[in-house]
């Protein structure tokens, strides 16, 4: 037997009538809900009492007496519980002997009222019992789920400061970059310069050979300037992803010399919160691991909104992902994992070995009227 709390509907679901039934005849809390029950359990005793002394002593209802008892223990408790059982052999007996029962001898009704009332009391004992152990049961889930839940959040925002740090490496190596070895290059590419102009008169075929150590160290210069501003990219606007995206096109285009193509369903406008640049850092690190890992030679990107959410694509040609039995979790794909269910978005990896990847995102986002 459930206790009276059990008995109210779930929140957000219909229930069953008998679910509905006792929150609404005893929905109340506190002293008014015990008076309530022990009311309740006080006339069932003399509506099961009343019925018992019209049938007669021929036929007993002894047994509908459990309900009373039930109801007493479950709603109040196992002290009330024996009050009931003792005010229900005492109803019964008195009943019987009312409706005209006759006893060869005097020590025979208080026989059967003693065996009654022991039967009504291991009953009382076992609802108290399971009553007890249900309350306990609850009691370590709520325990449990409320552990669960500070572990969870405290891992999310574990999560959080992961990343943060990782975004301020980021930022920092993109400040050596440009600020350091960019520098140091550019003045190796001025003083080769020289040098060349110096030993043009004497030989110029070791000048035109240094003039191409030059454009290399030149090139070398771009390069490092570019990853520079990749790294240095500050939180992106909520209505920039778009932009965002387009550049990042180019510049995979630029460093790696792969085709790369972007496009957009419309124009995108993020809350706060950073999911922009969360799913640009997505993107970025999905292309990443198509031409680095899945030599890829084509990828594109993709941002639209449909069916309530704001979708995220990169697709590339490259060799696709390894069977599923065969597939590692690198670091990179769990970082995108993290940033999606930070924002609240889903990450869905689809390929196939030489058939190219497919990696989506989808944010729940409203879509423009």
């Amino acid at each position: 037997m459930r206790p009276p709390e059990a008995f109210a509907p779930v929140p957000g679901t219909s229930g069953t009538w008998r679910e509905s039934l006792w929150p609404r005849i005893l929905g109340t809390s506190g002293r008014t809900r015990r008076i309530r029950y022990m009311a309740a359990a006080f006339a069932l005793v003399a509506i099961i009492g009343t019925a018992d002394y019209l049938t007669g002593s021929e036929l007993s209802l002894l047994v509908f007496y459990f309900l009373p008892v039930s109801i007493a223990v479950a709603a109040v408790g196992w002290r009330f519980g024996t009050l009931t059982a003792v005010l229900s052999v005492a109803t019964w007996l008195v009943g019987d002997i009312a409706a005209g029962a006759r006893f060869a001898n005097p020590f025979v009704p208080i026989w059967n009222a003693l065996i009654a009332l022991s039967t009504y009391l291991v009953v009382v004992w076992l609802l108290a019992s399971v009553i007890a152990l249900h309350r306990e049961m609850e009691g370590r889930v709520r325990q449990r789920t409320a552990a669960l839940t500070e572990e969870i959040a405290e891992r999310v925002r574990l999560e959080k400061i992961v990343l943060e740090i990782s975004e301020r490496e980021r930022r920092a190596i993109g400040h050596d970059l440009h600020d350091g070895l960019s520098q140091h290059l550019t003045g190796t590419a001025l003083v080769a310069q020289a040098l060349a102009g110096k030993i043009a008169a004497r030989s110029a075929g070791d000048a035109a050979e240094l003039r191409n150590v030059v454009l290399l160290i030149e090139e070398g210069i771009e390069q490092t300037r570019s990853l520079a501003k990749g790294l240095l990219l500050a939180e992106i606007e909520s209505d920039g992803l778009a932009a965002a995206l387009h550049e990042l096109s180019a510049n995979i285009r630029e460093q790696h010399r792969v085709e790369s193509e972007f496009s957009s369903g419309g124009p995108v406008a993020l809350g706060q919160g950073g999911a922009a640049t969360h799913l640009y850092r997505i993107a970025e690190e999905a292309a990443r691991n198509a031409v680095r890992h899945g030599r890829a030679r084509l990828v594109t990107f993709a941002l639209a909104a449909e069916d309530g959410n704001l979708v995220l694509a990169v697709r590339d040609n490259g060799s696709g992902l390894p069977p599923p039995g065969e597939r590692g979790q690198g670091l990179g794909l769990r970082i995108m994992a993290h940033r999606a269910a930070i924002i609240g978005a889903t990450l869905a990896l689809e390929g196939r070995p030489g058939a190219g990847t497919s990696v989506t995102c989808r944010l729940p986002y409203p879509t423009p009227s």
